[in-house]
């Protein structure tokens, strides 16, 4: 899809009601859906992050969407597929602070050259303990980008239609470090499986996109 086309009409979801839970959840495993309604968050305290969700233009002029694939670690988001994003710092002025700095350190896009259309729904992510605040942001004018490499092993770029095709939806069976053998709805762009937390935040930006494109 044209960026520039993509651009005009990204600008209406603005005022779109938000899919919310209802859209998330289509894309959470069974067990994380059990889990969300047996427990309290707010009993749980939970650390606060926040992401970027950004659109850019491909060389082809079409519209990518940016996805980044974090280092193997000790943690129980090793070696996912992510929005670039991370948790909200003493010295962040606001959750938005929070996704423009982490998505400027992962990936080196600096804060005045993204364009901030909408903020979706706030998920939580239990294994972690976090509740994040994802954000849709345009990348106009996109320099290369300069991964960080103690955090991003890789940097995905996905292109529009491949993101908004139902074919790409998939079920697979994936093993964790909280979980093994579950089955979990995903998106498979790339060549990589996008499952989790990342895959519900997706699905709510997907709906909210195919409303006006």
């Amino acid at each position: 899809m044209n960026f520039n086309f993509f651009e005009q009409q990204i600008s209406k979801i603005k005022d779109l009601p938000l899919p919310g839970e209802a859209s998330q959840y289509k894309m959470a495993p069974e067990s994380r859906l059990e889990e969300l309604q047996r427990i309290n968050i707010s009993q749980k305290n939970p650390r606060r992050a926040g992401v970027m969700a950004l659109f850019y233009p491909a060389n082809n002029m079409g519209t990518n969407l940016l996805l980044i694939l974090r280092k193997t670690y000790k943690g129980v988001h090793s070696n996912q597929v992510a929005f670039p994003g991370g948790k909200e710092e003493k010295s962040d002025d606001g959750l938005l602070t929070t996704a423009l700095r982490e998505t400027y350190e992962e990936v080196g896009v600096a804060p005045k050259d993204i364009t901030v259309i909408k903020e979706i729904s706030e998920i939580f992510i239990p294994p972690s303990n976090f509740m994040v605040q994802p954000y849709i942001g345009l990348y106009r004018n996109p320099k290369p980008f300069v991964k960080q490499d103690a955090e991003v092993e890789l940097i995905l770029e996905v292109p529009l239609s491949d993101f908004l095709d139902d074919t790409l939806v998939v079920s697979k069976k994936m093993t964790t470090s909280y979980a093994v053998d579950i089955e979990v709805p995903a998106f498979k762009l790339n060549g990589y499986i996008v499952w989790g937390a990342t895959a519900m935040m997706m699905n709510e930006i997907k709906e909210l996109l195919k409303q006006v494109l």
